[in-house]
């Protein structure tokens, strides 16, 4: 559990940025697989890819500075702000700058939006399973102190300083969660009755995973404990997220059945 994979020269190489590279790839070759159910051709999604990263990258970053700015980015050099490769990615935040960065790719291209979001959902799941154990590797986002058998103790000398006594490894939960996700999306993905519904469904089921995971978590200060301190940052915008997936779901036009 610690941030660093190896140093090339003086530059080294932060398990975080792998595990989320690998997160994109692996979404990404799912993605462009299951496009071919849809008529798609596979290279229009790995055309994506690119938006999608600078997308994601750029919202889950400027929600963490926002989020932690008295924390972590007051009266410090202004480099840090960009210093993506120490950790410091809100997910919430990637996933409103990915969609934004998707809505300008596929007006440019002229491709059904609701068709793409099915394509891509089950794999948005997929690369958050890979991200989260960058999250556990690099120490961050880790859960509140726990004495289950499964506790898990980060190291003393970790620079990102997380609890050296035994937590919650809430970074395994939410990637487990992920893949059955996945897992889930994909199956319905081949089984869908409309346009929409896949990406409906994860939204709608994300939030809750995501809202149980959160009651576990041990990583936030106790400023951005909400609801009489047990909600976090991260429950209030599931509530949103739980809405619009529940909207998405029941107003998304269904086929019309035809009549013998």
């Amino acid at each position: 559990m610690h941030p660093i994979t190896f140093n090339l020269g003086p530059f080294p190489i932060h398990w975080y940025g792998v595990m989320v590279a690998l997160g994109f790839a692996t979404g990404l070759w799912t993605a462009s697989r299951r496009a071919l159910r849809s008529g798609i051709a596979p290279d229009k999604i790995i055309d994506l890819g690119p938006w999608l990263i600078l997308g994601a990258i750029v919202g889950a970053r400027s929600l963490y500075v926002v989020s932690y700015w008295h924390e972590s980015f007051e009266g410090r050099p202004i480099g840090e702000v960009f210093a993506v490769w120490n950790g410091g990615l809100v997910y919430y935040g990637g996933l409103i700058g990915a969609t934004l960065a998707c809505v300008c790719y596929l007006r440019l291209k002229r491709l059904p939006f609701w068709k793409v979001a099915d394509i891509l959902a089950p794999s948005v799941a997929l690369g958050c399973a890979f991200g989260r154990i960058g999250c556990l590797l690099n120490g961050c986002c880790y859960g509140r102190a726990c004495t289950l058998p499964w506790a898990i103790r980060f190291p003393a000398d970790n620079p990102l300083h997380p609890p050296t006594y035994p937590v919650h490894p809430t970074q395994v939960y939410d990637s487990l969660l992920n893949l059955c996700l996945y897992a889930g999306l994909a199956w319905l993905y081949r089984h869908k009755r409309f346009e929409g519904q896949v990406m409906a469904v994860y939204l709608v089921g994300y939030a809750l995973m995501r809202s149980f995971v959160e009651l576990f978590r041990g990583d936030y200060p106790e400023r951005q404990h909400y609801l009489g301190g047990w909600a976090t940052p991260a429950h209030l915008v599931s509530i949103g997220v739980l809405a619009a997936g529940l909207v998405l779901f029941w107003m998304l036009p269904r086929p019309v059945a035809k009549r013998g």
